[in-house]
């Protein structure tokens, strides 16, 4: 007898529809799946074999053929549990093959029957609604994510028996109801906040600007100066998320299995990997290519403390995101692509042994020392950087004082509302919702435009610092949002002279 169930698998971050055909022949007994499984779906025939005896139910002796199509597309992870095992017992007669028509199930089975939850369900829910199904079926602990869909009855299961009980009707499962959402999320509450930093306000200015306009940042300046301090900062002045860019970052979340049982994420993304990370770690891949730390960071914040201590091929594979806001991993079976879509925040000493320039430590560095620190950092990467600057170490003074600087909320409506002028200026060109970073070679040609002051002090500028065409470029989309955080409609000398002395001599 033959039984018919959908499910679903992840290709990058998108959900794939997977038909799971299970076939009870006459003959010895066996239990084969076909259709390129990996090893965690070969192993389902051992998980699935225990659920269904320990939960009471009887298992076919008798020759069955597991076939996932498309044939041709590698299937991984356990979410087939569940589907495999209900449809073994539709084709066994414990309840017409009907009552899956039209339905998508994935879930994990423990030995007992019990059903655990899988990653990327958001995905798999977004490519339900898409084709329309009847219902979906998940694992109780993944239903957060599920009803983030709407327009999707969404069943959320915890045992094998609930799921028989409601395909028999024995016990109808209601679809669980989902959360209502407004279209932007009030601002969520931060441990930390910009009121809480001790001077540097030529620092706390520079990050301003680059959350305004989507740049990246370079900090550099002695040990415990306060340069990590301020990079965990700087997602609490990002403009709040909007529920599209929360289902986004959410389904990457969810692919990588970090969302815990949570529903939407709520807030930008913070992450900071060590320095021994590695390719895979940072940019995403593996035997089955998942998202990096890169991916992980879309929407918000990627800081790379003591920079130059990262291995060179690994900052030079920044290149790509930094430049698309995506990353492409190919295989021989094929290339996925990952959002990447984020503010660079790196920091970095300014000599090995930290105090290069500081008045209070002597520096024990030689000049070839430094020099060889120095270049760690190519010049292609620190082109992509729009802002560097130095972090001096605070006086002592400066550190006694009490919280006497803005805060974060009063910052991110500055910046809120230059990006509100970004968008009714660009719509939505580019990545990350439009902002000035993302701006190409046409809109920054069309809303960059100078005077003739303008004009020369970039001239000047570009002689003296000897500035590539990228660098050029830079400027001037720094400067349309230092005029934006300004409210200016057109850019001015004054924006362009504090633009420029964000650049690397």
């Amino acid at each position: 007898m033959l039984a018919t169930v959908l499910s679903a698998t992840v290709e990058g971050v998108d959900g794939l529809i997977v038909t799971v055909e299970v076939d009870v022949a006459s003959g010895l007994p066996a239990f084969a799946t076909v259709g390129l499984p990996e090893a965690a779906v070969r192993e389902s025939k051992d998980r699935v074999k225990a659920a269904i005896k320990n939960a009471g139910y009887p298992f076919p002796a008798r020759r069955i053929t597991v076939n996932l199509a498309p044939a041709d597309v590698r299937k991984g992870g356990t979410g087939y549990d569940l589907p495999i095992a209900l449809g073994l017992l539709a084709a066994g007669g414990l309840f017409p093959d009907e009552a899956l028509s039209g339905g998508l199930v994935v879930g994990e089975l423990s030995l007992d029957g019990r059903v655990r939850p899988v990653p990327g369900v958001l995905p798999v829910a977004l490519a339900a609604r898409e084709r329309r199904v009847a219902f979906l079926m998940v694992p109780a602990e993944n239903v957060g994510e599920a009803t983030v869909v709407e327009g999707l009855a969404v069943l959320p299961v915890a045992h094998l028996h609930e799921a028989v009980g409601h395909l028999s009707g024995a016990a109808p499962l209601s679809p669980a109801a989902a959360p209502a959402g407004p279209a932007r999320f009030a601002a969520v509450g931060d441990e930390v906040d910009f009121a809480d930093v001790r001077g540097q306000e030529a620092a706390k200015r520079a990050l301003e600007i680059a959350a305004a306009g989507g740049h990246n940042i370079l900090m550099q300046g002695p040990p415990g100066s306060g340069k990590t301090m301020l990079a965990r900062r700087l997602p609490t002045i990002l403009p709040t998320l909007d529920v599209d860019e929360a289902v986004e970052i959410t389904k990457i979340y969810s692919v990588a299995g970090r969302l815990e049982g949570q529903g939407l994420v709520r807030k930008r993304p913070f992450r900071a990997p060590h320095h021994t990370i590695s390719d895979a770690g940072l940019i995403g891949g593996g035997r089955m290519p998942g998202p990096g730390e890169v991916s992980l960071a879309h929407g918000g914040v990627l800081f790379l403390d003591e920079l130059p201590e990262f291995k060179r091929p690994i900052l030079e594979a920044l290149r790509q995101p930094l430049e698309d806001g995506q990353v492409v991993i190919s295989r021989a079976a094929g290339s996925l692509t990952f959002p990447a879509s984020f503010i660079l925040a790196g920091a970095m000493n300014p000599c090995p042994c930290g105090y290069l320039f500081s008045p209070e430590h002597d520096c024990t560095c030689s000049p070839t020392q430094v020099q060889r620190y120095m270049n760690r950092l190519s010049g292609p990467l620190l082109d992509r950087i729009d802002l560097h600057i130095e972090v001096p170490a605070v006086p002592m003074r400066e550190l006694r004082a009490g919280r006497t600087g803005e805060t974060s909320a009063v910052i991110r409506k500055r910046v809120e509302a230059a990006r509100e002028r970004q968008r009714n200026r660009l719509g939505h060109h580019g990545r990350a919702g439009g902002c000035n970073a993302a701006m190409g070679a046409r809109e920054v040609e069309k809303f960059c435009a100078l005077d003739a002051a303008g004009h020369r002090l970039m001239e000047t500028a570009a002689g003296r610092l000897g500035l590539s065409a990228r660098a050029y470029t830079r400027i001037l989309k720094l400067a349309r949002t230092i005029a934006d955080l300004a409210g200016a409609p057109e850019i001015e000398p004054a924006h362009v002279a504090e633009a420029v002395q964000y650049r690397r001599g």
